[in-house]
């Protein structure tokens, strides 16, 4: 928007030339997400106790979070406005390659889906039914319908001419795309709706610790925000070796949005958390996450990116599969005392072993961030 309004005046007031630098604009954006999220925070997170918006505890946490109960969540509604508004406001949208439009409207419609969980839970808390949120069929339904739709979307319309619409690029080597066979471009749709609905799960599941999930969706943002800027840009994508993607550069200031956004949260979600980011935040974080990779054609580039958050799904994936295989074969009793992890997802697993909360989500944080510098270094290693 400020993109549009400024422009026009750059002949008369030079300074504003700046406008038209993405790195400034991603910059502005990061700002603007941090400082709306200590104007807007305290007044949604005010609502939020007003409203009795507290926490449901999930079955099979540590006793230790049965506190957490009086916290309240949905604060994800944070997140999302902090990072809607300096993106509107400082992105160049473009309906020709409209790589921001499409990661906002996944970014809303996957937290629309978390929304309506959360506040299912709520309703079913006080009306003293048992708290399951919304049917998992129909929470899955949603995710699948934008996938498919982003999937079909971007094989059908390509956002770059010069690359099939129906393609992913390959770290590690140089000007290297995986297309689907004669006949099979569909296949594409499938991958695509995977890759989004699994991310956004795995960005829920992450969410169980105080400052856990945002602090790991900051270091994933921020690593794709490096990527999208590199890949915007004609001269350092040719220098490295990497697909030029005509306005991708955009996608920088979403997640440098985002980022800022995440940071500000932090204020309140950091341990003890005043406010939990709940399905609203994780889905939208998760769904976000999965858009701009794949609007990247960098989906292989996610698993190192979120390697923690794939760690926590596959913990979950183990731990229920093995427990029912053992039951079955060797009774509930066995089943019950020779699982895989003490308590999954894996975060509770650590907690469970003695370490404290706050160390938990320190030292997962750190390794985000190795796994955020070896996805870095794909960009020089082709």
């Amino acid at each position: 928007m400020l993109y549009y309004l400024l422009v026009p005046l750059i002949p008369k007031y030079r300074i504003f030339n700046l406008i038209t630098y993405i790195s400034f604009r991603a910059v502005m954006a990061a700002v603007t997400g941090l400082i709306l999220s200590f104007i807007l925070g305290p007044i949604i997170l005010r609502t939020l106790r007003r409203q009795s918006v507290h926490q449901v505890v999930r079955e099979g946490t540590p006793d230790t979070h049965a506190s957490k109960g009086t916290t309240p969540t949905m604060g994800g509604l944070i997140i999302i406005a902090c990072s809607m508004i300096p993106i509107l406001l400082w992105s160049r949208f473009s309906l020709r390659r409209p790589y921001v439009l499409v990661a906002l409207f996944v970014m809303l419609w996957m937290g629309a889906i978390g929304l309506w969980d959360d506040y299912l839970k709520l309703k079913q808390k006080r009306e003293g039914k048992k708290n399951s949120g919304l049917v998992e069929r129909y929470k899955l339904a949603g995710q699948v319908i934008v996938g498919v739709g982003l999937g079909w979307y971007l094989w059908q319309h390509p956002l770059v001419p010069y690359l099939p619409g129906a393609s992913t690029s390959v770290p590690f080597f140089k000007y290297v795309i995986v297309v689907p066979a004669a006949g099979f471009a569909w296949l594409y749709v499938v991958v695509t709706t995977f890759i989004l609905a699994g991310t956004s799960n795995a960005v829920n599941i992450t969410d169980g610790l105080d400052g856990l999930c945002a602090g790991l969706g900051a270091i994933a943002f921020g690593t794709f925000a490096i990527f999208s800027y590199i890949m915007g840009r004609i001269d350092a994508s040719q220098y490295l070796g990497m697909f030029y993607l005509t306005d991708a550069g955009e996608l920088t200031i979403f997640c440098l949005a985002i980022v800022g956004a995440l940071i500000g949260f932090l204020w309140f979600n950091a341990h003890p958390a005043d406010v939990f980011m709940g399905d609203t935040g994780s889905l939208a974080l998760g769904g976000a996450l999965g858009a701009v990779a794949i609007l990247l054609k960098s989906e292989f580039l996610l698993a190192f990116v979120g390697a923690v958050f794939a760690a926590e799904t596959v913990s979950v994936i183990l731990q229920r599969y093995t427990y029912k295989y053992r039951k079955k074969r060797y009774g509930v009793d066995y089943a019950s005392a020779h699982r895989v992890f003490r308590r999954a997802p894996l975060h509770h697993h650590f907690e469970l072993l003695g370490w404290h909360e706050a160390k938990v989500v320190v030292r997962f944080w750190i390794i985000g961030i190795l796994c955020a510098f070896f996805a870095l270094t794909t960009i020089k290693l082709r």
